[in-house]
């Protein structure tokens, strides 16, 4: 088998892949990348961006739907073969376009495709016919769709986030497994493009929001507009004309039986590390199987490989996957030295309606007695009254002892918007009294922030 030997290797040409290649390739002309699969990121090709685009759509039409409250009454139809059409062309043109054209950059003497497995911590096979010899390894290979064992069998018919945008048309009717952000989004895009849906939990949890309020008031504003089951199990799936059977048993032991014409299943990814023998990379390991790391490095304990990206399974995001891509690239450079990296505040938005967003501690990492929560609804906001649109609220963490602004959960119009707001301050270690020095437009949404703000201010006073 022939071999060849470079300083570093990159597993993956996504968004994290190409962060550390970016890092290296300023430092040595050893290094390869090794890419399984179509080149395009997972965030351009199937993720963000096709994802937002379905969503655009769904929002015109539900804005026509709400019309009547302004005076503004209209008549519409669907083109589900034009909504598809548009995805796919300005996701090619537009987004994973760009990603192409950057890798069509790249030298091909940097680049190999096919699918690589571990033989040693410091060898790579690649399609069982070439050995990678390398230093340093970066994994940055990404992840797959989670599917359960009940639709393993419907593996190959069944949509997920990878192929759902390669559809042609709208489908009559859709179930949508999983209530995390993929299924809330997808779900409610097909449900205001007027598809009959049904999304399904499993835990009876929905979104991520951590504190229980906001679990409560997220999953009653959604159930006004969207069929959604919060809790149970999935007992069996087949193939029946007209499309998929599937049977579903509630957490109250209710049995469900219904028939779809397509299925989603968006419970979640997996690594892609997971089928690439990791057993013989000699690495510590998770109780998940996946490698043990180092948040601030991206090393994992201390051999000369690094991951970075959705392969960890850890913050599935495009600028985590970004800042984790440098962060191992310069870890690998300055190998054996320590080098950490700096890592930001944590930011998640989810981009269904209403908006749900997390920014920096979670609150179920907080300790309750040594915080204030300020709460405010978006009823409140007169920019929201404008809107007539009455629904969520936000809370704030703030630190007792400081006033420092440790994190928030949002939901509403607008989240996206005081997220990248208060993810600054939190980034600045700003003490809520501080944050309202600044000035608040009136009339804008984020003056529901600031009421919430207000109110953790008065009881630190």
């Amino acid at each position: 088998m022939e071999t060849r030997e470079v300083e570093y290797a990159i597993i993956g040409v996504g968004t994290a892949g190409l962060g550390a290649f970016s890092r290296i390739r300023k430092q040595t002309d050893s290094v390869l990348l090794i890419q399984h699969g179509p080149y395009g990121t997972t965030c351009a090709r199937v993720g963000c961006m096709p994802s937002k685009m379905l969503i655009a759509a769904g929002d015109l039409a539900h804005a026509i739907d709400e019309g009547g409250y302004f005076g503004i009454d209209g008549q519409y139809s669907v083109n589900g073969k034009r909504v598809f059409e548009r995805i796919k062309e300005d996701r090619a043109e537009k987004f994973v376009g760009g990603v192409l054209k950057y890798v069509n950059t790249i030298k091909e003497q940097f680049k190999l495709e096919g699918q690589a497995k571990f033989i040693d911590q410091n060898t790579l096979e690649v399609d069982g016919k070439l050995q990678i010899k390398a230093k340093k390894i970066i994994i940055a290979c990404g992840s797959t769709p989670y599917v359960s064992p009940v639709f393993e069998p419907l593996r190959n018919e069944l949509d997920t986030s990878d192929t759902i945008f390669e559809i042609d048309d709208l489908p009559k009717s859709i179930a949508v497994v999983g209530l995390g952000v993929i299924a809330l989004e997808l779900g409610q895009a097909f449900h205001r493009l007027g598809v009959a849906t049904d999304l399904y939990g499993r835990s009876g949890r929905i979104g991520s929001f951590t504190h229980p309020d906001m679990q409560r008031d997220v999953l009653r504003t959604l159930q006004e507009e969207l069929s959604i089951i919060p809790q149970g199990n999935f007992t069996a799936a087949k193939k029946v004309a007209g499309g998929y059977e599937l049977t579903y048993v509630t957490g109250e032991g209710e049995t469900i039986v219904r028939t779809y014409e397509r299925v989603l299943l968006a419970s979640g990814r997996t690594s892609n590390l997971r089928t690439m023998n990791l057993e013989n990379a000699g690495l510590a390991l998770r109780p998940d199987g996946l490698p043990a790391y180092d948040f601030l490095t991206m090393q994992c304990g201390d051999t000369p490989v690094f991951i970075a990206g959705d392969a960890t399974e850890d913050l599935p995001l495009w600028h985590e996957a970004y800042i984790e891509g440098r962060i191992a690239a310069d870890s690998a450079i300055n190998f054996p030295a320590r080098k950490e990296g700096k890592r930001v505040s944590g930011m998640g938005i989810y981009f269904t309606d209403p908006q749900m967003a997390i920014v920096g501690v979670q609150y179920s990492d907080l300790d309750e007695n040594n915080i204030v929560t300020g709460r405010a609804r978006m009823a409140r906001g007169p920019r929201h009254e404008i809107y007539n649109d009455h629904r969520g609220m936000i809370q704030v963490y703030v630190a007792k002892d400081s006033g420092q602004l440790l994190g928030a959960e949002i939901f509403g119009r607008g989240a996206e918007h005081m997220a990248q707001t208060l993810v600054l301050a939190i980034e600045h270690e700003m003490s809520v009294g501080e944050i309202l020095q600044m000035p608040v437009y009136h009339p804008s949404l984020e003056e529901v922030m600031k009421e919430a703000l207000n109110k953790a201010l008065f009881q630190l006073k």
